[in-house]
């Protein structure tokens, strides 16, 4: 049976897995955009994934793990489909934002993941957990509008 210490640091290098997918995703989207204000909203992103990976990470160390640096592999298979589906059909900018969007749909289902094990977690981690969250719903919403108004 693992000890609490344990079972946190599981928890918190799954999600970091999916952090990490999350910078990538961006970091492909600002690359292959050719808006401008959303290369900047994804470059935001960017930089706020990269805070919520430190974050995870600062913790996981606190409680004793390794640092979680990769991404996940169904991130890595999905990254690749849309590097192939973009040379193929070329990438246009909804293409791009419902990429987004799927991506930061995953990442609400690896949060509920981790928040489903709440009674496990200390309370500082949870709250962690809910307030990436909510920035992740918000997100979400975002890419929603953003879909909506692309030409």
């Amino acid at each position: 049976m693992q000890n609490n210490n344990e079972k946190t640091i599981d928890v918190l290098q799954e999600l970091n897995q999916f952090v990490n997918d999350r910078i990538e995703g961006y970091k492909h989207a600002s690359e292959a955009t050719k808006n401008p204000a959303h290369q900047s909203f994804y470059n935001d992103l960017i930089n706020e994934s990269n805070q919520f990976s430190n974050q995870i990470n600062r913790t996981i160390s606190k409680y004793g793990g390794e640092r979680q640096e990769s991404t996940t592999t169904k991130g890595k298979i999905f990254r690749g489909w849309m590097d192939v589906k973009a040379t193929v059909t070329g990438s246009d900018e909804e293409a791009i934002i419902e990429s987004n969007l799927y991506g930061e749909e995953w990442a609400q289902k690896a949060y509920n993941d981790a928040l489903d094990q709440k009674g496990e977690l200390p309370e500082n981690i949870v709250q962690m957990v809910e307030k990436q969250k909510q920035s992740s719903l918000a997100t979400c919403e975002k890419l929603r509008q953003m879909k909506e108004t692309v030409d």
